[in-house]
């Protein structure tokens, strides 16, 4: 989603696109893109940029600066998928300080209260328990397999009960009395 941040300008000339960004209090609704000035004036409480040999030197460079001097986005964070680089800033006093990488590697945001970190190649999300969080196609694949799980359970629940009826049935117990 696009990100219009000047009333002022065209809309053609004044705004940035980031691969992911939050903006925290805001109504949940479709949009195609954010405008800040429609939006109460907010701007993004954290952006995620996924580097790309086209994109690293604006990413790292312009939209850093913009982010912090602009937006005063807290929290912002870039990921090179093919060099595995993960680093984050957060907004002290107007400027962005670097955040220190944990022990395992992981990156705290102070705007979502979660951890960033790498898992299986990719950037994914984390609880303070070193949980990770799940994607919607995890959770629905969970949610599916749960769902198999239990329709399995019924069979085999369904198939002793009609092993215990044929049971009772043979030697002369009439079920339908009990």
């Amino acid at each position: 989603m696009t990100i219009y941040y000047s009333p002022n300008q065209k809309k053609s000339e004044h705004f940035r696109g980031p691969d992911f960004f939050v903006v925290l209090g805001t109504e949940k609704k479709d949009r195609k893109s954010w405008v800040v000035w429609q939006e109460d004036g907010k701007y993004p409480n954290l952006i995620v940029e996924i580097l790309s040999s086209s994109t690293v030197e604006v990413d790292k460079g312009l939209k850093k600066q913009v982010y912090q001097d602009t937006f005063r986005t807290p929290d912002y964070f870039w990921f090179d998928p093919v060099t595995m680089e993960l680093q984050g800033f957060h907004l002290v006093n107007g400027k962005y300080q670097k955040i220190q990488l944990t022990t395992d590697g992981r990156l705290w945001s102070q705007q979502l209260e979660l951890y960033l970190g790498v898992y299986e190649g990719k950037l994914r999300f984390f609880t303070t328990e070193n949980q990770l969080i799940l994607s919607s196609e995890e959770l629905a694949e969970q949610e599916r397999l749960r769902a198999e799980q239990a329709e399995e359970r019924a069979e085999r629940a369904e198939q002793e009960i009609a092993r215990l009826r044929e049971v009772l049935r043979t030697q002369g117990i009439d079920l339908e009395n009990i």
